[in-house]
């Protein structure tokens, strides 16, 4: 480690500036935003990198081989994604190391991430019920079981520190009774996505009539496509509910899935920026369980202007989102 710090002192001493920058600048950010009435919404992913900071210098916090590699890595079981289930080759935690020292760990990331966000997101909240643990080196997630997680433990422990928790739970995918019971003890709002409202019958949970205050409405999520694009490749017997439930006219799409998201019950709604630009598939963000071609979308810096700022003004009045 002595050598290293010689031999990378210049690399070092510019990411050390780099972060140091960056945390002056995020900070006028949010004073900025906070003077402006806006508040900021920030994602806490579950797992982290297996290169990242917190693998190197915590090895204690997760599953590694004296090496440090893993032993077993992160993902989901085959669903609506992906026939082979996601292998996201994230380390899994040791939780029982993290238990027994109070989740040292996880308290000290959420305190830091909300010295930059006022709300968080915890991106795959089920895995604090029970967690999808597949072996190292297997060729795809079918390989793995699941795994209990002490999350009530934990998100006790964070609500001691946070007494008013500001988290979303992204609730998707394959959601039991036990995870909709440990968001709902905690009284953390979960996700419905527009997008997933129309497969089945009227009590799918994601059509607006089923929206509860406790929620968070999307017209879709950075794993989906844009809504028009989404549109466009719906098969005939789904898009004519979608005319139907959404009273569509040609033309109408995105601006009727945004409506609804927008007129939703639920606390708070989120639309994409691809949503208020009405961009097609050539603006989507992320396809899961593919690697190439994903999170290059940028946002033009003319691409907003004062017209459109006004017309998304009268909507959320409209809709007491103001």
């Amino acid at each position: 480690m002595a050598r290293a710090h010689r031999e990378l002192a210049d690399v070092i001493e510019r990411i050390r500036q780099e972060q140091y920058w960056f945390a002056c600048q995020w900070r006028r950010l949010r004073e900025y935003a906070h003077s402006r009435g806006v508040r900021l919404f920030g994602d806490l992913p579950i797992y982290v990198a297996p290169d990242s900071a917190e693998t190197w210098a915590r090895r204690g916090q997760f599953q590694l081989d004296a090496e440090g590699r893993p032993l077993a890595v992160a993902g989901v079981p085959p669903d609506y994604f992906s026939e082979t289930g996601q292998l996201w080759g994230n380390p899994l935690y040791d939780w029982n190391t993290m238990s027994r020292d109070g989740f040292a760990y996880w308290r000290a990331r959420v305190r830091h991430q909300l010295e930059r966000f006022d709300l968080l997101r915890i991106d795959h909240f089920r895995a604090l019920a029970a967690h999808w643990a597949v072996p190292a080196g297997a060729q795809d997630a079918r390989a793995g079981a699941w795994h209990p997680t002490p999350g009530r433990e934990l998100l006790g422990v964070l609500r001691g520190e946070h007494h008013d928790l500001p988290i979303v739970a992204e609730d998707l995918g394959v959601i039991t009774p036990d995870v909709e019971a440990l968001r709902r003890d905690f009284r953390l709002p979960g996700m419905r996505v527009l997008q997933f409202a129309f497969e089945g019958g009227g009590d799918n949970p994601h059509l607006p009539h089923m929206h509860e205050r406790d929620s968070v409405a999307y017209t879709g999520t950075h794993d989906n496509d844009t809504s028009l694009g989404w549109y466009l490749a719906l098969d005939d017997a789904v898009r004519q509910r979608v005319d139907e439930y959404l009273r569509c006219t040609p033309g109408a799409m995105p601006g009727a899935l945004v409506r609804a998201a927008l007129g939703s019950v639920a606390v708070l709604a989120v639309l994409p920026m691809q949503d208020i630009l009405e961009l097609g598939s050539e603006a989507r963000l992320n396809t899961p369980a593919t690697t190439q071609g994903n999170w290059c979308w940028r946002l033009a810096g003319d691409a907003l202007s004062p017209d459109r700022a006004a017309r998304f003004a009268r909507l959320n009045a409209v809709y007491g989102r103001v």
